[in-house]
């Protein structure tokens, strides 16, 4: 079993950053390829980002290109998602997640945490 636990959404005015934290425990999280998600109300939980084992490869959603940063610290068990330049289009609760793989871009992960939710006001 992995657990995930995410941290540091909140409420930001549009434009504005804030850094999500996932930190993991119980597997060796270097073993795990890790994603972001998220859930808008009344919408389908969708794909964010998504980072390999090392940390060598990323993967993005088009909506997020150029605006978030996934990274991971595997000495923390810490995956990270910097988020910037945030439009209230981005308001969701932002899950994050874990596989046993290289790489997952798609929602095929193992393990998932509880959320946090982020608010972008206009």
């Amino acid at each position: 079993q992995v657990q995930l636990v995410e941290s540091g959404g909140g409420l930001v005015q549009a434009g504005g950053s804030l850094r999500l934290s996932c930190a993991a425990s119980g597997r060796t999280f270097s073993d795990y390829a890790m994603g972001w998600f998220r859930q808008a109300p009344g919408k389908e939980r969708e794909f964010v980002a998504a980072i390999s084992r090392g940390g060598a490869n990323t993967h993005y959603v088009d909506s997020v290109k150029g605006r978030f940063t996934i990274s991971r610290d595997n000495a923390k068990s810490t995956v990270y998602l910097q988020m910037n330049s945030l439009k209230p289009e981005d308001t969701a609760v932002y899950y994050c997640a874990a596989a046993r793989a290289y790489l997952v871009i798609t929602n095929k992960y193992d393990y998932w945490g509880q959320g946090t939710q982020v608010t972008v006001s206009s």
